[in-house]
């Protein structure tokens, strides 16, 4: 793990919900040159604890108007079942997550699709095809009550007060 300041948290902080921010605003928001701001920058770059920059879509705004999460359970739990459904959840564009969990289930899907007849397509064409799976249960979004976003960086910052 790299070790990070208070000062590289601030600038995660800022980072992750301000993307597009220059580097003479966010030398200016924590209180540094914008030379050693973007020394910092880069740092985090090298270390990967920035890991790029994107873009947040609204999917309904592209077409991709249904969302579900898919619980999944291997027949098999070898090292090869394990990777080759892997591999074929790299592959399927459908799939925007996938964690590995413990409990009855040993896999959790986020899909995104533009509709049930999709979702149906995904489902009978790829997952339920795929060797390996033992069982499949799915829930559809309603509505998000809170969307995915940033990470709470102000735990870590506020276990490093006392230091």
């Amino acid at each position: 793990m790299t070790s990070l300041d208070r000062t590289d948290l601030r600038l995660l902080a800022i980072l992750q919900t301000t993307g597009r921010i220059t580097n003479a605003e966010l030398a200016e928001r924590v209180n540094l040159s914008a030379s050693a701001c973007l020394r910092r920058v880069q740092r985090l770059e090298d270390a990967k604890v920035i890991r790029g920059y994107a873009v947040r879509i609204d999917p309904k705004a592209v077409g991709l108007g249904l969302e579900a999460f898919v619980r999944v359970q291997l027949a098999k739990h070898e090292s090869s079942a394990v990777d080759a459904f892997a591999q074929l959840v790299n592959g399927w564009d459908e799939v925007i997550a996938c964690h590995a969990l413990t409990g009855n289930m040993d896999y959790l899907l986020h899909i995104q699709v533009t509709d049930l007849e999709d979702f149906s397509r995904f489902l009978l064409d790829h997952l339920l095809n795929a060797a390996g799976v033992a069982d499949v249960n799915s829930s559809f979004v309603l509505r998000t009550v809170k969307p995915p976003g940033v990470l709470p960086l102000s735990r870590v910052m506020a276990g490093r007060a006392g230091n």
